[in-house]
């Protein structure tokens, strides 16, 4: 009788974990953004000899 309420129950709770991993992964790269830039420039400037 309510399996299909359990059904999308579970794909609310799916998509709210993927959007809370999206947010999270949004804001660490925001963050962190400036520091790999300059990690991967200097890695690329010392690989161009």
């Amino acid at each position: 009788m309510f399996r299909g309420i359990e059904k999308g129950q579970g794909y609310v709770e799916y998509a709210l974990i993927l959007i809370l991993v999206a947010v999270v992964l949004i804001l660490v790269l925001n963050a962190l953004g400036d520091t790999l830039i300059d990690t991967y420039t200097y890695i690329d400037s010392e690989l161009n000899f």
